[in-house]
Formats: structure tokens, C-alpha cells, sequence
């Protein structure tokens, strides 16, 4: 009979045990909770190089120089530009002496030299003219051979092609020039333009400087080295912007929206979190990458968080992993 009430009485204890576990997890259940997510630092990277090709002649920075926007970090050997440079400004300012020469056209001297040319040629071809003529009346009386005044003739013809040639020269100096031959010069002086801004962009760009604040992550060649267009010269980190890569499932899509503010810890800040943002909630579902460290996630179906971290410093390296809690939310 002891063993009996015994039984019943463990029996009793284990139920009220059932119980009061039960009620303990349905009441954490119903509490506050906070959504936590897992991810890794996200730093952009920016190969520097320089535009133009040459021989490098200076590096003024090396791994780990922090950087601000528009210090220099190199030089290439800039002498070939400079060359170029002035030559291209020579056929420029002789392009546009010969626009201007078009436009203004030609000298008053050279219309008054054209204009004595024509008086020249019409005095000659009036000799000629008259002299034709009195070789027409002798060889009428038969004075002077045919052979004589086909002479004349000729001579004639030819003083009066002259003076053609000397008024239609005269006509195109008082004209002055075609509308085209304007446009084909200002065309030309056009491209000297160009020219020019091209060769002192080319000069300007012998010169590398940082695109924004960073800190130079590898250093890939040394001065002397011959670069090519776009070659790597530096690497750099840029302090701004700095972000969270994780992942979230379906069910909390709901927390994870962007605009909410969210705490970041590290391992080396475990007490003293980094604030951010969610910048940007990816629209389609994805495995979850393996670098997540979470195991019941790793083959699930997730979406992508861009998380902005508000306040980064040095500490924030590229793929730190990070913790992500979420303000309480009730489940």
C-alpha cells in the first residue's frame, strides 16, 4: 500500500513538473524577444590606377597610409605629356589664326594690288585690241601677211584672257572668302580645341589621388615600373560607406524592413555594440551562404540585409563576423 501512494505521489510530482515547464515556455512564449541575425562586415575595395600609360616616377604612400579624398598617391613621368601638350597648343593657335584670317578676309593691300593687276591687264588687252584692228585694215590692203594678223589676233585673245583671270581675282578678294572655307576652318580649329583639352586631361591624370577617405590595402607595384592604362596601383578600403551583409528568413521579414535600427556586436566589442540601418532587403530568396553560423539556417531559404553601420571606426574589418540583434518585438 506504500509503494502505492508512492507511486501516485511521484506520479503527482511529475505532473505538476509537466506543468509548471509547460507554463514556464507557453509564458516565455508570450513575452518580448528579440530577433537576432548573424553576418559579416562588408568594406567596398577600390583599385587605383592611373589613365594613362608611362614610366612611374614616384609613389608617395604605402600599405596601411590612411587617405583622405584628393591626396596625391603617385606620379608617372610626365615629360612626353607636356611635349604633347605644347604641341597641340601650337596647332591650335595656328587654327585659329586661320579662322580669323578667313573671317576677316582678305588685306585691303592685296584688294589694291588685285585692284592695279586689272588696270594693268585691261590698259594691255586695249593695245592689243587697237593694235588687231589697224592689222585689220592693212591686211584689207593686202600691206601685211595673213600669218601677220592672225598674230595680232592672238595676241589679243590672249591679253584679254588675262585680264578676265586679273577682274575674277579682283571679284573673290572684295567677296572674300566662301562661307564653307570659314567653316572648314573653324572646324579645324575646333578640333585643335580638342586637342588640346585632351593632352592636358592626359597631363592632369599623369598624377593618381585618392577618390575618397580610405586606407591603402596592398601597394601592387614599385616606382620605375612601366604602367599601363588602368593597371593596379594601389588598393584601398573606403572608410565610407561600411555595411553588415546577413541573411533573414521568411517569418521575420516582418522585423527586418528597411529604415529599422539595429545593434551590431562583435567579438571584440562584445559590451559595446555599433549602431545601424537597414539600407536594403533583397527581393528574392536565396540558399543560405555558408559562412552564416547559425547550422539550422545554413539550408534554408533566406533574403540578403544591407545593413549601413552608422558609426564605423578602424576596428571594422572586411568579413568580421557580426551579430545583429533587433530592438524587442513581440512573436
Amino acid at each position: 500500500m506504500n509503494n502505492k501512494r508512492r507511486s501516485v505521489f511521484i506520479l503527482l510530482i511529475v505532473i505538476l513538473i509537466g506543468v509548471a515547464v509547460g507554463g514556464y515556455y507557453y509564458y516565455q512564449s508570450k513575452q518580448d524577444k528579440t530577433l537576432t541575425l548573424y553576418g559579416n562586415v562588408d568594406v567596398r575595395t577600390v583599385n587605383l590606377g592611373f589613365r594613362v600609360g608611362g614610366r612611374l616616377a614616384s609613389l608617395n604612400v604605402d600599405e596601411g597610409a590612411r587617405v583622405t579624398a584628393g591626396d596625391k598617391l603617385g606620379k608617372l613621368d610626365d615629360a612626353s605629356y607636356i611635349n604633347a601638350l605644347n604641341k597641340a597648343k601650337g596647332i591650335r593657335d595656328s587654327a585659329k589664326a586661320q579662322l580669323a584670317l578667313k573671317e576677316a578676309g582678305y588685306r585691303t593691300q592685296e584688294i589694291a594690288q588685285a585692284e592695279a593687276e586689272v588696270a594693268q591687264k585691261q590698259a594691255a588687252w586695249q593695245y592689243a585690241d587697237n593694235f588687231y584692228k589697224r592689222q585689220q585694215g592693212l591686211a584689207a590692203q593686202r600691206v601685211i601677211s595673213a600669218n601677220d594678223l592672225d598674230n595680232a589676233k592672238n595676241s589679243r585673245n590672249q591679253t584679254l584672257a588675262a585680264l578676265k583671270a586679273a577682274q575674277d581675282k579682283l571679284n573673290q578678294y572684295q567677296s572674300g572668302f566662301r562661307q564653307e572655307e570659314i567653316a572648314a576652318a573653324r572646324g579645324e580649329w575646333l578640333q585643335a580645341e580638342a586637342a588640346v583639352a585632351q593632352a592636358e586631361l592626359d597631363l592632369q591624370d599623369t598624377t593618381l589621388t585618392a577618390p575618397s577617405d580610405g586606407t591603402i590595402l596592398t601597394r601592387a607595384i614599385e616606382p620605375g615600373t612601366i604602367v599601363g592604362p588602368g593597371n593596379t596601383v594601389f588598393s584601398v578600403t573606403l572608410t565610407h560607406p561600411v555595411w553588415v551583409r546577413a541573411y533573414v528568413s521568411e517569418p521575420n521579414l516582418g522585423v527586418a524592413v528597411p529604415g529599422s535600427d539595429v545593434l551590431l556586436y562583435t567579438d571584440s566589442r562584445p559590451d559595446s555594440p555599433y549602431h545601424g540601418k537597414i539600407g536594403f532587403v533583397s527581393p528574392t530568396a536565396e540558399f543560405t551562404p555558408k559562412s552564416v553560423q547559425t547550422p539550422d539556417l545554413r539550408t534554408d531559404l533566406v533574403y540578403r540585409l544591407r545593413i549601413i553601420v552608422s558609426d564605423p571606426d578602424d576596428a571594422l574589418r572586411q568579413g568580421m563576423p557580426v551579430t545583429v540583434r533587433f530592438p524587442e518585438t513581440k512573436q
